[in-house]
């Protein structure tokens, strides 16, 4: 079968790599993928906006299945346009229709559906331009450290977590006022939790589902989670504390409620559940949704998925998942990414990479491309190196020694990835 695969980053070289193992597949194209995507399959340059584009590009490829890896084709509707297509509409698209992804794209709908289907997720209000007192009196209400969030998409900056009331007050003001554009005309306003956070991951075909590995990833610039919020510095797999007891609770709290949720909906929703937790006592609560595997979790718990995975996008497409086997590896799965200096604010592209060869990690490229002279850096996450272990400990020293022998001008990653785990064997 030739797929399609859609997005550049770390998640799609990881999927990419998994994809091209599989004795399913004919052909692999990938739009439009980074320098290490194209090791398996043909990058094809694409504005994954570009919907007709897309289209064509289908069609020309004799694409007969597309696997869509980042959400913001998926918000604005990538899997109605092929299914609304005359030309399209027998090609399967991995990924939820509109009315699915908006879990992602608004946190207010989000909070709205949890609460309706009492799945555990802390206290709430929304506020808008026209009521923005009550959010700040609602603020009064609340204990520090304060959160806000950006109701719509806003690349992973849209969350505040402040400690002063006067601060947040302000913030709440900005936020209204277009600080993250159209995605902040609604905050939403929560209870602050606090606990471990962990990421858990499902696929569904829209009637059954299937729990994948769950990893936890690092999201702060700094060395002991200080610093800026970036797309994630690293992650592991499994998380020690996530044993049978807490995720039976996950399972039987968060993700059958929110899979039963949807079809009681009546939402087209095939492809990939993300749920954002936070073990509070014990206890799983919902942070958020995301509706695409996560990026660099992607880059742990594609390594340790052993069964086919195109078997498994095929059985969802068939609305067979409850039928599927899925296997997992029992060894751990760690990745630590390396940046560009700078990242998350200002940095330079185009720094020339030196990669050895490396036999005992994977190599996941995120924001990297080819030139005349090799591959050179093209965004804020460059790699995320891969590596398997007994446990999480073993793995990343594999990863570490890796980082190390991998060179650019300015390279950076954290060294404490893990820092706050104690592996349970």
């Amino acid at each position: 079968m030739n797929i399609l695969l859609l997005g550049s980053g770390g998640r799609e070289h990881a999927l990419a790599w998994k994809i091209s193992q599989s004795n399913k597949i004919s052909k692999l194209f990938i739009a439009p993928g980074n320098a290490g995507t194209s090791e398996f399959g043909e990058n094809i340059e694409l504005n994954l906006s570009d919907f007709k584009a897309i289209k064509n590009l289908t069609i020309e490829k004799e694409i007969e299945m597309v696997i869509v890896g980042p959400e913001q084709p998926l918000v604005d509707g990538i899997s109605d346009y092929f299914l609304n297509d005359k030309d399209l509409k027998a090609i399967p698209v991995i990924g939820p229709v509109k009315a699915g992804a908006i879990l992602e794209g608004s946190k207010d709908f989000a909070k709205t559906f949890m609460s309706k289907y009492g799945i555990p997720t802390a206290g709430y209000k929304s506020f808008t331009k026209n009521n923005i007192d009550n959010g700040k009196a609602f603020l009064e209400e609340l204990s520090a450290p304060y959160v806000l969030k950006a109701d719509g998409l806003a690349a992973g900056k849209g969350v505040l977590i402040l400690d002063d009331l006067e601060e947040a007050k302000s913030a709440l003001e900005e936020m209204l006022n277009g600080q993250f554009g159209k995605a902040s005309n609604t905050v939403v306003i929560e209870e602050f939790l606090s606990g471990i956070e962990l990421s858990v991951f499902a696929v569904t075909d829209g009637k059954s589902y299937k729990i994948l590995p769950e990893a936890k990833d690092y999201k702060r610039i700094g060395e002991g989670d200080t610093g800026l919020n970036t797309g994630g510095m690293g992650a592991v797999s499994p998380v020690p504390f996530a044993d049978k007891e807490f995720m039976d609770k996950v399972e039987k709290r968060i993700v059958k409620p929110t899979i039963d949720g949807l079809v009681n909906e009546k939402i087209n929703y095939k492809g990939f559940v993300f749920f954002g937790l936070i073990n509070v006592g014990g206890d799983p609560w919902v942070i958020e949704y995301n509706v695409r595997m996560g990026d660099p979790e992607a880059e742990v718990v594609i390594p340790r998925i052993e069964s086919d995975i195109v078997e498994l996008f095929v059985h969802i497409k068939n609305e067979t998942l409850e039928e599927a086997n899925i296997e997992f590896s029992k060894n751990a799965c760690a990745t630590v990414m390396m940046v560009s200096g700078g990242y998350p604010g200002e940095y330079s592209k185009g720094k020339q990479i030196e990669i050895p060869e490396i036999n005992d990690s994977i190599i996941f490229h995120a924001g990297t491309r080819r030139n005349d002279s090799g591959i050179v850096t093209a965004g804020g996450r460059v790699i995320a190196v891969s590596s398997m272990g007994e446990n999480i400990f073993d793995a990343l020293d594999k990863s570490y020694k890796n980082a190390g022998l991998i060179n650019f001008e300015d390279k950076y990653y954290r060294n404490d990835i893990g820092f706050d785990l104690k592996y349970k064997g």
